[in-house]
């Protein structure tokens, strides 16, 4: 398997072009068709020498994947099953908003959490996916947002979340990679980057010391930690006052508010009495919860919650001061919960919503 130019920055493609016996300025010339070009394959660098193309190809690809299938709803909401150059099937998806476009990115093929009621987790664990990897995901998602007349042609993603397949921060240096390159070269605002981690307490702390601007998304679920450990058998080592004191920390360094992502999961941890210990918990951070309602995965158990109980928790938090919002329902008709696609594609199933 040749190395791949995507995810190498515009500083590092100028020391490659100088290896390869090129003045530097080629190879910001590469890096403007990789990242704003969008180009797939090097022989389609119009501006670069023969020469030079020869001697990237010979061990060099760009490290574009391939989409292997799309499904579309009628919100607009995109999601992709792409192939990536290493192989294996990942999910990202596009959508579009008011005024902005955001994607959402895998950093694993698979994952080693196993959240009682994720799709990803039943696949298991396979790899973690390179900065480049992460990257084609935005580049992809912007190419089909502009076939798909969801963006003007020369429109592009704004908003990067790190929340599709995977743990971003057990997959660290090439996320952060990732972030610096969707920073620099895509010119995506830091402040419009957000990492989501389900409370792994040594990368929260880690990522507090790199003084970035984005904004970091705490998945907690559950209110007490005998819950939690049954909902995220993957990441018990840690207690909720662990992760919190973590966030706590994020925020001294950072200035950055954390938001908590709370998967509400009928008859389970949605009551207000689990509200009330969230709010405990909570006290004293400078935050904001994120409430989502359930998207139905077959065969896991699980369910939505009613809508008078979402309200009824809501009203909890926002009583005790906390800043509530609660994430819109997209994506309906397309196996929207993470991971549903890339295991209809494995086990050859057909619709994994349940009806």
């Amino acid at each position: 398997m040749k190395n791949l130019l995507l995810g190498m920055s515009t500083a590092e493609l100028k020391l490659l072009a100088k290896e390869l016996g090129e003045k530097k300025f080629r190879g910001k010339q590469v890096s403007d068709w990789l990242y704003r070009q969008g180009c797939r394959e090097i022989s389609g660098m119009a501006t670069l020498p023969v020469a030079f193309k020869a001697k990237l190809e010979e061990g060099y690809q760009i490290g574009r994947s391939l989409v292997k299938k799309i499904s579309k709803s009628k919100d607009g909401t995109f999601k992709l099953l792409l192939q990536p150059a290493y192989g294996e099937l990942v999910e990202t998806v596009g959508m579009p908003y008011e005024g902005r476009f955001s994607c959402c990115v895998s950093t694993q093929v698979g994952c080693p959490i196993g959240c009682a009621f994720c799709a990803t987790g039943t696949g298991g664990f396979k790899r973690n996916l390179s900065a480049g990897e992460i990257v084609d995901q935005v580049l992809t998602v912007g190419e089909t947002a502009i076939k798909e007349k969801l963006l003007a042609a020369d429109g592009r993603v704004s908003h990067v979340v790190f929340m599709g397949m995977g743990e971003p921060l057990l997959n660290y240096d090439a996320m952060l990679a990732a972030v610096h390159l969707i920073n620099s070269e895509l010119a995506i605002g830091m402040r419009n980057i957000t990492v989501s981690t389900i409370g792994y307490v040594p990368g929260i702390y880690r990522l507090a010391g790199e003084d970035l601007q984005l904004t970091l998304a705490v998945s907690l679920h559950a209110a007490d930690d005998a819950l939690r450990r049954k909902l995220v058998p993957g990441m018990t080592r840690y207690t909720l006052q662990e992760i919190t004191d973590a966030c706590k920390h994020y925020f001294r360094e950072t200035g950055r508010r954390v938001t908590f992502e709370y998967c509400l999961l009928k008859g389970v941890n949605d009551g207000q009495a689990d509200a009330a210990k969230l709010a405990v918990l909570l006290q004293g951070l400078n935050c904001h919860v994120n409430l989502i309602p359930f998207n139905k995965v077959r065969g896991s158990g699980f369910y939505p919650p009613e809508t008078f109980r979402v309200t009824n928790f809501r009203r909890v938090l926002e009583e005790t001061g906390i800043t509530v919002t609660q994430r819109e329902q997209r994506g309906e008709g397309i196996e929207a919960a993470c991971g549903q696609l890339r295991r209809q594609a494995l086990t050859g199933q057909g619709d994994l919503r349940i009806k």
